[in-house]
């Protein structure tokens, strides 16, 4: 395919091998940030083609596994409403919630659609104006302008059947939790080329120097991920801690800055609870200003029982880098695409489904 086929060119890629094969001296330990590198990183068979030497993490870098439960069950409550249609990316209809999905609620006649993009949830607001219209918003910085055009758009012409029920995350204050733990294994980043494409990476330059660990923003192909693993093991072997651009074709340091306006235009920077994980300072994003009212929580009223995550899963632990998805008792046993017990099972960028997928039932961390 055109402008990808040089991006996965099987004589570069074992070029690449071979430069890493001759620069790795010693164990390293990466992790890639983002749930669509870890299923590159799968699909193509890279995790198999590096040196022993290296070990592979995979991150929280997948908006729909970090998505808290709670906020899993307050959409469940609201799609059940008969005045709601509850909008959404397909990904998020079969994350579990505590005793159920959006999927079955569609199935006992809740108005639960699929849609592409929060425009397409703002159009339907347009054409119902007698029901309320909740777009499920959530994801990383990646997400968030678009997420912000609909509710400035909103905003602008009147629209008052359009709410959002929002779940934003931030990546470096993720990247500062796992560097600072006292169980910290990884040794460097792979940032996410997508985020940084709107962010820039300043924020990764301050993280670097603080916990002296390099970080590379690195793309999704294989010749991506294979150059950006090339630079990080270049860093580890001389010592160096700073931030390089392998996604130099769609990164800036400075990032998109009216994608930038945009987001700081519509929402705040608060605490945030990630699923598995816990509450991370200042991760998250909420709706402010005179775009605070399309906050389907505070606008509609939700009620729902306490929340319950599946006691055998450890999702927490796997995004956290701590576990591997073949460490889980469940994993492809009771817990699989078809019954899963967890959102990473789930998810198109979740890393059990990419072990699912891609049959990796090995290497379980010791």
């Amino acid at each position: 395919m055109r402008y990808l086929d040089e991006y996965r060119d099987g004589a570069a890629a074992q070029k690449m091998l071979r430069r890493i094969a001759g620069t790795i001296t010693r164990p390293w330990t990466i992790m890639e940030v983002c749930g669509s590198q870890t299923h590159a990183l799968l699909k193509y068979g890279i995790d198999q083609l590096l040196p022993d030497k290296l070990t592979l993490i995979h991150g929280p870098g997948c908006p729909v596994c970090v998505t808290p439960v709670e906020i899993i069950d307050q959409a469940i409550a609201l799609a059940a409403r008969p005045d709601v249609i509850f909008t959404s990316y397909g990904d998020m209809l079969r994350v579990p919630g505590s005793g159920k999905d959006l999927l079955s609620v569609k199935a006992e006649g809740g108005d639960v659609r699929m849609v592409y993009s929060p425009m397409d949830a703002l159009k339907i607001a347009r054409e119902n104006p007698d029901k309320k219209t909740v777009f499920f918003a959530i994801g990383f910085e990646t997400t968030a302008p678009a997420n912000a055009m609909a509710a400035f758009l909103a905003e602008r012409d009147g629209v008052d059947s359009f709410f959002m029920l929002t779940s934003h995350v931030l990546i470096p204050p993720a990247i500062e939790t796992i560097a600072s733990s006292p169980d910290n294994r990884v040794q460097g980043f792979l940032a996410p080329g997508h985020v940084c494409t709107v962010t820039g990476y300043t924020q990764y330059e301050t993280l670097a120097a603080k916990y002296r660990l390099p970080i590379v923003v690195t793309g999704f192909e294989p010749l991506d991920l294979l150059q950006g693993i090339y630079m990080l093991i270049k860093q580890l072997e001389t010592g160096g801690y700073t931030v390089e651009n392998q996604y130099a074709r769609s990164v800036a340091r400075d990032g998109n800055p009216q994608a930038q306006a945009l987001i700081d235009k519509v929402f705040e920077v608060v605490d945030h609870k990630w699923r598995g994980i816990g509450t991370i300072p200042l991760s998250g994003l909420r709706l402010k200003g005179p775009y605070a009212r399309f906050d389907a929580i505070t606008a509609l009223g939700v009620e729902s029982p306490p929340s319950q995550e599946a006691s055998a899963c450890i999702a927490g632990l796997v995004l956290q880098g701590v576990k591997k998805p073949v460490d889980c008792p469940a994993f492809a046993t009771d817990c699989t695409p078809e019954h899963c017990l967890g959102a990473p099972m789930v998810s198109s960028e979740g890393a059990c489904a990419a072990y699912y997928l891609y049959s990796r039932r090995e290497k379980a961390i010791t």
